[in-house]
């Protein structure tokens, strides 16, 4: 599969790692294992997420984050124009 989400992505506007395109099509994040909903940026080749740090705010009203270290798996939750979703179980179909 050639459609591969970005190495590097941020939900903050103010970010060079920002892309509205890629956000708006949804990006699911697992994270050593686990579905990860809460990730504010991650980076796949440096292996790190960061995710707020509760409902505090910096002086400037930016939610204050954590840097977590781990293997980072990113995936595109809705497939790409002209692409067909990922096929279902033909096994159950046949079992009926």
């Amino acid at each position: 599969m050639t459609d591969t989400p970005p190495d590097r992505l941020s939900i903050n506007p103010r970010s060079p790692h920002f892309n509205q395109p890629v956000l708006e099509r949804g990006i699911g994040i697992r994270f050593k294992g686990a579905e990860r909903n809460d990730v504010e940026e991650y980076s796949i080749s440096e292996g790190w997420i960061r995710v707020a740090l509760g409902k505090k705010v910096d002086r400037k009203g930016q939610p204050l984050t954590i840097k977590l270290s781990g293997p980072v798996e990113a995936y595109y939750q809705t497939p790409a124009e002209g692409e067909e979703a990922p096929a279902e179980d033909v096994k159950a179909d046949e079992a009926e």
